[in-house]
């Protein structure tokens, strides 16, 4: 859904009409989505709309980044912890 509306913005009958799911379960997704705030819907007359949020998914990004940073900076650590313990001489 992410993918098709960074395309630009759709109604929920064109995001739901190439995905194997029901109706009610693609508004489930929008819902989640407009929720974290990646989406923002609107509805004029029977026709609901979705459109991306600009800085939303770029603030996504820099999250994502800077936990992979922390996460790596974990990782290294526990491997020379590990290498030391094992007396290993790396």
């Amino acid at each position: 859904m992410l993918a098709r509306l960074s395309r630009g913005p759709a109604s929920v009958s064109e995001l739901a009409r190439p995905l194997p799911m029901s109706l009610p379960a693609v508004m489930q997704h929008l819902k989640a989505l407009e929720g974290s705030g990646l989406i923002k819907t609107e509805k004029k007359g029977r026709i609901r709309t979705a459109r991306l949020q600009g800085n939303a998914i770029a603030e996504a990004e820099r999250w994502l980044t800077d936990r992979r940073t922390e996460w790596e900076a974990q990782a290294d650590r526990l491997e020379n912890f590990l290498a030391t313990y094992n007396g290993d001489d790396r």
